[in-house]
C-alpha cells in the first residue's frame, strides 16, 4: 500500500453538502482517509496547495474519448482549415509525415466552410491520390473519400444503408461525401488502424483529460473495438481515469439482438475503471447534413426534413426492453422531433418496468419544443454541452437558419431545462468540440465566444446557468450520469481520492476569465496523473 498523501494549504470544495469546505485532505490507498479545518496532521508525503482552489475530478459524461485520443495520435488536424488551399497543404504535409500509414486519416473540417458542393474526392486527390484517404468533418456525422478509398470500397456499387446516404453528382457518380451511417459501412473495407495504434491514442486521449483535471468519463459510442482497447488499458493497469460506456444500438436491432450484445458487454465488462452500463441511440443526425429530426420543416430556402432513425413503435420496443434489463438509455438528439421520439420511448419503458433510477439521458437538445421541457423532469438528465450555445458565424449560421428565428429561443435553452425540473449534467462531446471544461463553462455562463475571440452578442443571455450550476455538472452530477456517485463526484471519507488543483478560484473571478484557468495538478486515486511543471 501507498504511504499516506497529504494535501493542505487549500481551499477544498468537496461538494458535498455536509461537508462543504476544509482546508486539507488525507489520502490513503487511493481512499479520502480524513478532511479537516486548521491544522494538519502530520504526514511524510505531503502536498502544499499554496490556498489555492480545490475540487473533486472532473468528469465528462459524453464524450468520444479513444476516438478523439487516435485522432491526436494519427489523424490531420482539420478544425481550423479555412478553405481548400489550406485544407489540401495540411493533408498533404500529414500524409508525408505518416508514410508508413495503410491510410491517411483527417478529422475537424468545419460545415461552414465545406459541404456537399465543394468537398470531393478530386480535392482531396489534389492532397493525396496513392493512398485511401477518409477526412471526417467536426461533428463526425460527415466524411469524405478520396478516389483512391472511393474505389477500394467499392463506393460506386455500394447502396444507401438504413441512415447513411452516399452524395451523388448528376449523373449519380459517387462524389466521395458520406453522410451518416453509410462511413462505418465503408470504413470495413478499408484498411485498419492496428489495436496498438488505438493503445496510442488511448493514452493520448487520457493524458490531454488528466491535463484539464478530468479523471472520470462517459464514452458515447461503444462497439467491440472501443470495449476490446478500454479493457486492454484495465488489464495493463493504463487507465489514468474511469471510462462509462455506452454501447451502441443500431436500427437494424431487435429487442432481442440489443440485449444480447449489450449483457454480453457489460457482462465482460463490470468495472469499476471501465464498465458499460447503458445503451446508446441516435435518434437523427445533426443540422449540418440535413438529418436532424424536427417536428416541422426546415425554414431555410432548401426546406426538406429528416426523419428519425428509429420509429416509434421500434423505438418503444427496444427501450422498454433495454430498460427492464436495467440498462441506462442515452439518446442523441438534435432535432425537437427527435427529442419527442426519445421521450416517448423513454415514458413508454417506464409505463411498462416502473420507475428506478436508471439516469436516462438525453444529449445535445439543441432544439426542443415548448411542450417536452416539462417531460424531462425525472424520466432523463439533460446532458448539455453548452460550448454551442452561443453565436458562432459561420459555423453556426446553417443551423440556425433551418431552425428559423422563431424558433430560437427553443435552441439550447438550458434555464428552461433547468427550471422545468430537469436533471442535468455538462459535457464536451469531444474530439466535436474543445475538451476544455473551463471555457464550456464560461460559454454556459457569458453564452458567448472568448472575449479574446471577437464575439458576437450573447445568445439568449436569459438561458445562461450559474457557476454553481456548472461544477455541479462537471463533477457530482456527472458522476451520477456515470453511475458513480457512490464513490466519486466529490470527496468525502471513504470516496475514490481523485481531485484537482486550480490556478484561480472559478466561483469568485469574472466568468470571461473562467476559459483561461489552468489545472496545476491532477490526483486520481490518489496518484500524480498531471503536474503543471511551474506548480
Amino acid at each position: 500500500m501507498a504511504e499516506p498523501l497529504l494535501l493542505h494549504n487549500a481551499r477544498i470544495r468537496t461538494m458535498d453538502a455536509t461537508n462543504p469546505w476544509a482546508d486539507w485532505v488525507l489520502m490513503v490507498g487511493g481512499q479520502i482517509k480524513a478532511l479537516g479545518k486548521g491544522t494538519p496532521p502530520d504526514c511524510a508525503r505531503r502536498i502544499d496547495a499554496g490556498g489555492r482552489l480545490v475540487l473533486p475530478g472532473l468528469q465528462d459524461a459524453h464524450i468520444h474519448l479513444l476516438s478523439g485520443g487516435i485522432g491526436m495520435a494519427t489523424a490531420a488536424h482539420l478544425f481550423e482549415t479555412g478553405g481548400e488551399d489550406e485544407l489540401i497543404a495540411t493533408l498533404r504535409a500529414h500524409a508525408a509525415a505518416k508514410p508508413d500509414m495503410a491510410m491517411v486519416l483527417g478529422q475537424g473540417w468545419q460545415a461552414g466552410v465545406f459541404g456537399d458542393h465543394n468537398l470531393t474526392a478530386k480535392v482531396i486527390d489534389k492532397a493525396v491520390s496513392d493512398r485511401p484517404v477518409l477526412i471526417y468533418d467536426s461533428s463526425f456525422h460527415n466524411a469524405c473519400l478520396n478516389s483512391r478509398a472511393l474505389e477500394m470500397a467499392g463506393v460506386e456499387d455500394m447502396a444507401d444503408p438504413p441512415n447513411g446516404h452516399i452524395v451523388r453528382d448528376a449523373k449519380g457518380r459517387a462524389t466521395g461525401m458520406l453522410h451518416e451511417e453509410v462511413i462505418s459501412v465503408v470504413l470495413e473495407r478499408l484498411p485498419s488502424l492496428t489495436d496498438d495504434d488505438r493503445m496510442e491514442g488511448l493514452i493520448a486521449g487520457q493524458a490531454y483529460a488528466n491535463r484539464l483535471g478530468i479523471t472520470g468519463v462517459l464514452d458515447a459510442r461503444i462497439t467491440e473495438m472501443e470495449a476490446r482497447i478500454y479493457a486492454r488499458g484495465e488489464a495493463e493497469d493504463a487507465l489514468t481515469l474511469r471510462v462509462a460506456g455506452t454501447a451502441l444500438v443500431t436500427e437494424a436491432d431487435t429487442p432481442d439482438s440489443a440485449l444480447a450484445r449489450l449483457s454480453a458487454l457489460r457482462a465482460a465488462h463490470p468495472g469499476p475503471d471501465f464498465h458499460v452500463h447503458s445503451a446508446k441511440f441516435f435518434m437523427d443526425g445533426v443540422f449540418e447534413n440535413r438529418t436532424a429530426a424536427n417536428l416541422a420543416p426546415y425554414s431555410d430556402a432548401e426546406g426538406g426534413n429528416a426523419a428519425c432513425m428509429f420509429s416509434l413503435d421500434h423505438t418503444k420496443a427496444l427501450m422498454t426492453a433495454l430498460d427492464a434489463a436495467r440498462f441506462a438509455i442515452h439518446v442523441h438528439v438534435i432535432g425537437d422531433a427527435a427529442c419527442r421520439r426519445a421521450l416517448e420511448g423513454l415514458e413508454a419503458a417506464r409505463a411498462a418496468n416502473g420507475p428506478w433510477p436508471a439516469q436516462h439521458q438525453l444529449a445535445h437538445l439543441q432544439l426542443v419544443d415548448p411542450a417536452d421541457f416539462s417531460r424531462l423532469q425525472g424520466l432523463a438528465t439533460a446532458n448539455v454541452q453548452p460550448l454551442w450555445a452561443r453565436f458562432e458565424p459561420p459555423f453556426s449560421d446553417p443551423s440556425l437558419a433551418m431552425i428559423g428565428r422563431v424558433r430560437w429561443p427553443d435552441v439550447y435553452a438550458f434555464r428552461r431545462m433547468l427550471d422545468a425540473g430537469a436533471d442535468w449534467c455538462l459535457s464536451s462531446d469531444w474530439p466535436v468540440s474543445t475538451l476544455n471544461p473551463f471555457e464550456i463553462i464560461e460559454t454556459a455562463i457569458t453564452r458567448q465566444k472568448r472575449q479574446d475571440d471577437d464575439p458576437e452578442e450573447p445568445f439568449f443571455a436569459d438561458q445562461a446557468l450559474t457557476i454553481e450550476e456548472c461544477i455541479q455538472g462537471v463533477t457530482l452530477n456527472a458522476a451520477r450520469a456515470c453511475w458513480r456517485d457512490h464513490f466519486t463526484g466529490m470527496l468525502r471519507v471513504g470516496y475514490s481520492a481523485d481531485l484537482i488543483v486550480l490556478d484561480r478560484d472559478v466561483f469568485a473571478v469574472k466568468p470571461q476569465e473562467i476559459s483561461a484557468t489552468q489545472v496545476l495538478l491532477t490526483l486520481f486515486k490518489g496518484r500524480e496523473v498531471w503536474r503543471d511543471p511551474a506548480f
